[in-house]
This record gives structure tokens, sequence and C-alpha cells, in this order.
């Protein structure tokens, strides 16, 4: 599914091969995938502009846009959901996803941009989870979970009650965590995903920073969000691969959550 790790992938491949190239047209076959009352009509603008960058907050993917005109075209905001990739002319931004089909099938594309040198840039999502919008409100994005700070990560955490994973994934508090890293984090740093989030010490505040960075560094390098130590244990009868005790298996923030009594506290 795709976080941090893998959206940014997807921004350093639009990048590489996306940027400068003019836009042909704009195709929208799945209206449903058009959000906040946008429509494939009032796309039609960006018809013979270009993108002139690519960047990310969080799960977000933002790509600025330049118009035919030379004037500044609007902000294209792509979400990927659970199984959503980005696709450039047949490359694909990532590897397999979890819980996801393996191929980008014709009949998973749910939104494409055509250049006029013939290439393409497109959302595959089989699950329909993503989305695309122009003009995304940036402000309601919280700290970006790539560059959080120690002082982030305590404003964002400090004060709540909520338990300690919701308020991990929450996007407008840390943008960019999502399921599994959230799991791997806070197994790495032996820290409960209930306990409340205001609850953490200094000491476990400054842990959970060192383990974050260190589990999205390594996990970077490996291939991406599904790569964790705790991943291949998170089943019925999986045991904790620190300290060779059961997992737990429960429900934190609406999502399904492995964990090990032994060792989070």
């Amino acid at each position: 599914m795709p976080e941090v790790l893998e959206v940014e992938a997807y921004r350093a491949l639009a990048e590489q091969a996306g940027l400068g190239r003019t836009i042909a047209s704009v195709e929208a076959p799945d209206s449903w995938y058009l959000k906040r009352g946008l429509t494939a009509s009032q796309l039609q603008v960006l018809v013979g502009g270009h993108f002139e960058a690519a960047r990310r907050l969080g799960k977000l993917l933002l790509l600025d846009t330049r118009l035919a005109s030379g004037a500044e075209g609007p902000v294209l905001g792509l979400r990927f959901g659970m199984s959503g990739r980005l696709v450039v002319d047949g490359r694909v931004g990532t590897g397999p996803l979890w819980h996801s089909p393996r191929g980008c099938l014709p009949r998973y594309e749910r939104f494409a941009v055509v250049f006029a040198d013939g290439g393409h840039l497109g959302i595959s999502d089989p699950r329909r989870l993503g989305g695309v919008e122009v003009e995304p409100s940036e402000a309601r994005v919280g700290f970006d979970a790539a560059t959080l700070t120690p002082g982030q990560l305590a404003r964002a955490l400090s004060t709540s009650r909520a338990p300690l994973k919701a308020r991990l994934m929450d996007q407008a508090r840390v943008a960019g965590i999502g399921n599994l890293i959230a799991d791997e984090v806070l197994w790495r740093a032996g820290l409960a995903p209930s306990r409340p989030a205001g609850s953490l010490s200094p000491a476990e505040l400054r842990r959970l920073h060192r383990h974050l960075r260190a589990a999205l560094a390594q996990m970077g390098a490996r291939g991406g969000s599904h790569t964790g130590d705790l991943m291949a244990h998170r089943t019925p009868g999986g045991r904790c691969p620190r300290d060779g005790q059961p997992l737990q298996r429960d429900r934190v923030g609406g999502r399904t959550t492995w964990w090990c009594p032994a060792h989070q506290r």
C-alpha cells in the first residue's frame, strides 16, 4: 500500500520522466476518481501545457503545471489510496504493492495524461481508493514523516489521548505514515500502539523519532513500506522476531494492528 516511501518513488519518477513534456490530452475514464467537484472537462485546461515540477507532501503527489499561454497553471494533486501506482511510459514507480494485483492492467487505469510525443503518465489503481484533484489544500497536511524533527513529533503527539498509532497515521498531524510503517516503527521502538499518544516521556519521544528515521531509511533502501522486519510475521500464529513471543492482532484507529505485548509498552 503506498505510504511515504512509495509516493516519494512516484515523485522521483514524475520528475525524471514527466516534466517539460507537452500535454496533448487528459483522460479521466472513471469520473468517480475525480474529487471535490472536479470534472474531466475542467482538466482540459492542461492541454498544450506541461508539468513544471513534481513535489510530495506525505502521501500526496503534487504536480505543478504551466499552461500553453505561459501562465502558471493549477496544481494537480494525486492520491493513491491503498493500491495506486504511478506509471510513466510503461515504467511503474514501485514494485508490487501488498494486497494488490501485480500487473497494471488497462482496466485499472483511472486517470492519464497523454503527451504530444506519444508517452503518457497515469494512475493504475485496482481498488479505486485514490483520487485526483486540483489545488489541494497543502496547509491541511501535517509534518512530513520523511523530514520530521523531534520537536515536530512532540507537537504532533503531545496532549492527545488518541491511540499512539492512530495519531501517527493522522495525515493532518504526521503526513506519510500508513499502517505498515506505523506497526514497524512502534515495534522497533517498543511502544504499544494503543497507549495515549500524549503519554510518551521525552526519552520515549526521542526513541520513537530515532526509530522512525532509521526505519524509513532502511525500508526505503530495501524497496518500500512492505519490507519491514515485522512484515513476514504479520499473520495468525506469527511470533515477534525480536523475542519469539506470540504477536497480538488488534484494531487500532480502525486499522488491523500487529504488535508484541511482551516488549511494546
